[in-house]
């Protein structure tokens, strides 16, 4: 396991070296002048110098690199040049509300795809599983900011359960926050639990199939002990695979649901950023998304091993 690990961390290193230069090299593909858009409509020659000397704008696209990746071993990704802020501190009052909803949307999926899925292969063929396919179709084909303005017109405009947008800290008042964050949550989590559903299935499915399965319950073992303590964790490994992915993706931020539900998260940091040319923003946020993306990869090999005692030999 130790060994497995100090290998992985050796990858991750480089990918997240080649990532960075991925990331500085696309964003000098954009159009347009940055020193010059963010000296506004006059476009005054000493202002845009100074842009220019500030920003490193006057210097080799290698050298400007180098100036960047320092800025980032020392923890400095930079500043903005909209908001005079540096990005790490935008950076950390966005991420805690998208990590928020994040991992609330991915226990409404889990809590509701995992079981779904196991209740389709175990009843296969039964009124269970057409209803449990139905539901995954549903989920897959429902647009999320059209579920969301549908939630919003139900619970919030005709019966006033919860707030339409909006958001409050959960250190600020617990209840508050839950009643804001469950309609977006669920927006999100619908869409992940019918994808989980599929692939729940179709893992079980396989492995209710196998030899060491049919073992067990000639052996005289309950068909729940079969179903969770045999087969469900064997056919954990690609669902956790994909729960990495879906939760690196939640992370990075929803756009169209913050966006719907007015949530100052991750997402809306990005568009801002894309929209007002704060290149530091940028760079900043896709570098800690993809660091993000990498680590969760981590994580769920790390879980290969716990779920999975083959692995482990």
């Amino acid at each position: 396991m130790f060994e497995f690990l100090v290998k992985r961390l050796f990858t991750i290193v480089p990918t997240l070296v080649f990532v960075s230069m991925l990331i500085f090299g696309l964003q000098q593909l954009l159009p347009g002048d940055p020193a010059m858009i963010l000296a506004g409509e006059d476009q005054d020659p000493a202002v845009v110098a100074y842009l220019r000397a500030k920003l490193h704008l006057d210097q080799p696209l290698p050298v400007r690199y180098l100036y960047w990746v320092g800025g980032v071993l020392r923890g400095d990704l930079g500043e903005s040049v909209r908001t005079q802020l540096p990005v790490l501190d935008l950076i950390l009052q966005k991420l805690p509300v998208t990590v928020e909803l994040a991992l609330l949307a991915m226990a409404i999926a889990l809590v509701i795809g995992i079981p779904a899925g196991v209740v389709s292969a175990v009843g296969r063929g039964t009124a269970w599983d057409y209803a449990a396919n139905v539901f995954a179709l549903w989920g897959l084909s429902t647009p999320n900011f059209w579920l969301g303005i549908l939630m919003i017109l139900l619970f919030s405009v005709h019966l006033g359960w919860l707030p339409a947008s909006g958001y409050e800290s959960p250190f600020v008042d617990l209840k508050a926050n839950l009643a804001a964050m469950i309609m977006p949550a669920f927006v999100l989590g619908n869409a992940i639990a019918a994808v989980l559903m599929r692939h729940t299935r179709s893992s079980m499915l396989q492995v209710l199939g196998a030899d060491y399965v049919r073992t067990a319950r000639a052996k005289g073992l309950r068909e729940r002990v079969v179903v969770l303590k045999h087969a469900l964790r064997n056919a954990l490994t690609p669902i956790i695979t994909l729960g990495a992915l879906e939760l690196g993706t939640l992370l990075s931020g929803a756009v169209l649901t913050e966006q719907v539900f007015t949530i100052p998260g991750f997402g809306k940091l990005v568009v801002d950023s894309v929209f007002n040319r704060d290149y530091a923003v940028v760079q900043g946020v896709v570098l800690v998304t993809a660091t993000i993306y990498i680590l969760l990869n981590l994580m769920a090999d790390v879980a290969y091993f716990l779920v999975n005692p083959r692995l482990r030999a």
